[in-house]
């Protein structure tokens, strides 16, 4: 059966970016509709129930929210399997996938925090949460080895948020996590990662968080700014 899908986006979610790259993985057709979450239009609101992105539209009067929902369906509605066959590899790549979500929460921690000793501890709590992602990959070079699966698509999006954000500041998060830095550059050269995202998306987002007016978005100033110095980061 023939299915239309439409999917309702916004620029800088990460969230968004997961089910953009499976689409793309599994070679889906799709129409994709960006919106603004700040001012959200009266008929997206009556589609998602959470009022987030990414939400997607399968033909007429059907609608899919929850990033992770819209990619097991995806998964399961075209040929083969972006899912590991065994039961149990399957379940530790879910569990594992529930980890990312809990990363991105500590990244906004990050970029929202108002105060320096808030922002040193959202840092060190991010740099040990990714310690224990370090321990827990093989020989890679996606997670389970040579094949790219959704847990891939869900950790792209991740390691994105630090290609933009080291080149402005020192913060040390991933520094010397060597199966983790072989992954972050498989994922970065694979097509439908770099693609999940506009060609300004880098702008965007920093953009985004000097609006935040955090201790963040002073780093991000003082690096646009070449007369001030970078504010060094990394002290235990």
């Amino acid at each position: 059966m023939t299915r239309e899908f439409e999917l309702i986006t916004h620029v800088l979610c990460p969230y968004v970016q997961r089910s953009v790259i499976v689409l793309s993985e599994k070679r889906v057709p799709y129409v994709r509709t960006d919106i603004d979450l700040a001012n959200k239009p009266t008929w997206f609101q009556k589609i998602s129930p959470l009022g987030k992105v990414p939400v997607l539209m399968v033909g007429e009067g059907r609608s899919l929210f929850e990033s992770a929902v819209i990619c097991e369906y995806l998964d399961e509605v075209t040929p083969g399997s972006l899912h590991p066959e065994d039961p149990l590899e399957r379940a530790d790549h879910r569990a594992w996938i529930e980890f990312g979500s809990g990363l991105l929460n500590g990244i906004a921690q990050l970029y929202n925090a108002p105060t320096r000793n808030e922002f040193d501890a959202s840092r060190k709590s991010l740099r040990a949460r990714f310690g224990q992602l370090e321990e827990r990959l093989g020989k890679g070079p996606y997670f389970s080895g040579k094949a790219f699966q959704i847990i891939d698509a869900v950790y792209g999006p991740i390691f994105r948020y630090f290609d933009v954000f080291e080149p402005a500041m020192n913060l040390g998060i991933l520094d010397d996590l060597e199966k983790i830095q072989t992954w972050r550059r498989h994922l970065r050269a694979r097509e439908s990662v770099t693609q999940a995202v506009t060609f300004d998306y880098p702008e965007r987002l920093l953009a985004f968080v000097r609006e935040k007016g955090s201790y963040m978005s002073q780093l991000v100033e003082e690096s646009a700014a070449p007369h001030l110095r970078k504010a060094p980061l990394v002290h235990e």
